[in-house]
This record gives structure tokens, C-alpha cells and sequence, in this order.
């Protein structure tokens, strides 16, 4: 190599990526986040305490550092400021169980070839079926992600001093927003509509946080089930745009319209890219996941969303950051 040449070390990383999400889920899977919080600082500590071989935690602490997750100093380890708030259990913002998730879906990517020629998902399409067990272990893994982002438009909407406001969460998933929501707000009355299996995890969430006296639910499938006319003062549409074809959106924006009362608001949470599809970097290479699980979906452009709520009815539309995700609001 010449002094000219770029280093190949970043496109090494690249290829052994899978490395980066195999040792931070083996650590989430091990609680190596947790302990590390709770003051065990060395790989012996941390074997003991997690209950593994002494040479894996060291494997995994080197792993750790490696990807800036953690920190060494005088030889002793600790969580990044990153990695406290995201990786340690128990806390509402915990992705642990999402970093388990991802480590069995590795094997996954392996299909990406094969979905790039047929342009979509060359098995059955994973996000558009009801009865499946996946719902179970993905439903609560994610919801998380939405911690921040249900904070920031709760505070957009001055939702604490809103009143009685009724709430529709359409493909509501764990609940977490309602959850969130209702806390901010006591008079508030949530309404979930989302496919039974996935409506009783919400529920669950909702009876564990004290709220399920304001919370309800509906069974069925959001592109056929009647949302009413003028009945809610908000209507939440999170992360479910992704895996729509553009006309779908605008037809459950339309009915999302019309099923507000005067001066309703519409949320949607999702990850959106530039118009020029520069960035952000994670929308971006998000849309390799949809590619591989639905049939029509994507990472969508903030012309896009901007474009499907006009042709929907919204006059007023606005967008506010929420990473890695962006929220649109639109009156």
C-alpha cells in the first residue's frame, strides 16, 4: 500500500459488521451492561457475577471497547454514558432485548442478494401477518425506541395541559406511547387498534403502569377497520408508514382525517430521510430491512410525508427530530 491509498480498515469493519451485533447481543444477552452499572469492573468480576467462562468476558469487554460502548480506565471498564441508558435493564429506554433480537436475525441478511433481484421479500412477507409468534418476542423488544420520541411529541403537543383529550393509536404495538401519554395526561382516554395478538401485550403494559382504566383496545386491521368520524382529538400513526406503499398511506391519512374532531392532530414517528437521500444514515440503510420484509415499503422522504397529508387533508404540516427517528405533526 501506497502513502496515497486509504486504509482498508474501514471497509473491514463493514464486511465483519455481524461481529459488532453478535458480542453487543451476547453482552445484552449476558447482562454484561447491567453488571457493569451495578460496579463489577473487571472480567473477573464480571464472570463471576454474569456466570461465564473468564475468557468470554474478556472477549466481550474487548468487543465492547472496540465498538465505544465501553470504557477502559486504570484498567477497570464501564458503561459509556450511551450504553447506561440503553443497555441496562430495567431502565424504560433499555434495548437489550432488542439487541438479543437482532443477534437471531443475523442469518437473515443472508437472503439480501436474492431480495435485491426479486426487488422484495423472497419468502413470506413477516410484518403483514397477524397470527405470528414473532409478534411476542418483537412487540416489546422495540418498544424502547419509542421512549424518546413519545417524550418529545408529548411536549410538542403541550400534551400535559390538553385536558380530556381522546387518543387513537393506530398499530399501537406494546402501548408504550398510550403508556406515556396517559401518565403525562390523568383526564386523557387512549384507544389502541391493532391486531389482537399484539393488542394483548399492550394491554399488559398498560395494567402494569396503572393505566388501564383509560386504555382500550380494538381488534382488527388498520386498513379496513372503520376509525369513525370526528371522534378523537389525536390519532398516532408510529413506525407503520415504513412498510406501506405510498398510496396506503394517503388512504389511512385520509380516514385518519376524517376521524378527528376540528383541531385534531395527526403524529407519525418513522424513520425519514432527506429529500435528497443523503441522510440520516439509519433511515437509510433501514430500508435494506424493509426490502427484505415487506412487499411494498421503505424508508420514505420528508417531501413524501409532507405530500401524502396534504393530498390526505392536513394544511399545517411540521417535522421535529427525534433520533434516530423523525416526528411529523400535521393539523
Amino acid at each position: 500500500m501506497t502513502s496515497d491509498q486509504p486504509s482498508p480498515d474501514h471497509v473491514l469493519r463493514l464486511i465483519n459488521g455481524y461481529w459488532a451485533t453478535g458480542v453487543v447481543g451476547a453482552a445484552a444477552g449476558h447482562a454484561l451492561f447491567t453488571h457493569l452499572e451495578n460496579g463489577a469492573e473487571t472480567a473477573a468480576e464480571l464472570a463471576e457475577r454474569a456466570r461465564i467462562a473468564p475468557r468470554g468476558a474478556q472477549t466481550l469487554l474487548d468487543g465492547l471497547v472496540s465498538v465505544g460502548l465501553v470504557e477502559l480506565r486504570e484498567g477497570r471498564y464501564h458503561n459509556t454514558p450511551e450504553a447506561s441508558l440503553y443497555l441496562v435493564d430495567g431502565k424504560a429506554t433499555c434495548l437489550s432485548g432488542f439487541a438479543r433480537l437482532k443477534l437471531k436475525h443475523m442469518g437473515g441478511l443472508a437472503a439480501l442478494p436474492d431480495v435485491v433481484r426479486a426487488g422484495g421479500p423472497v419468502r413470506d412477507a413477516t410484518t403483514e401477518v397477524a397470527e405470528n409468534p414473532h409478534w411476542e418476542e418483537i412487540v416489546p423488544a422495540i418498544a424502547a425506541q419509542s421512549v424518546p420520541a413519545a417524550r418529545i411529541a408529548a411536549e410538542v403537543l403541550g400534551l400535559a395541559d390538553a385536558g380530556a383529550v381522546s387518543i387513537l393509536d393506530v398499530g399501537g404495538g406494546s402501548g408504550i406511547y398510550s403508556a406515556i401519554w396517559l401518565a403525562a395526561n390523568p383526564r386523557a382516554r387512549a384507544t389502541q387498534l391493532d391486531w389482537e395478538p399484539i393488542n394483548a401485550i399492550a394491554r399488559r403494559l398498560l395494567a402494569e403502569r396503572g393505566l388501564a382504566d383509560r386504555f382500550t383496545t380494538v381488534p382488527g386491521d388498520f386498513h379496513t377497520t372503520d376509525f369513525g368520524v370526528d371522534r378523537y382529538d389525536i390519532a398516532l400513526y408510529s413506525h407503520i408508514a415504513h412498510q406501506e406503499a405510498p398510496e396506503d398511506n394517503i388512504a389511512v391519512l385520509s380516514r385518519l382525517r376524517e376521524a378527528l374532531r376540528p383541531g385534531g392532530s395527526v403524529v407519525i414517528c418513522d424513520y425519514v430521510v432527506d429529500d435528497d437521500r443523503g441522510g440520516p444514515a439509519l433511515p437509510l440503510i433501514f430500508a435494506a430491512e424493509m426490502l427484505l420484509k415487506s412487499k411494498r415499503g421503505g424508508t420514505w422522504r420528508r417531501s413524501d410525508y409532507h405530500d401524502w397529508l396534504v393530498k390526505a387533508g392536513f394544511t399545517t404540516v411540521s417535522f421535529h427530530s427525534a433520533p434516530p427517528a423523525t416526528l411529523v405533526i400535521a393539523r
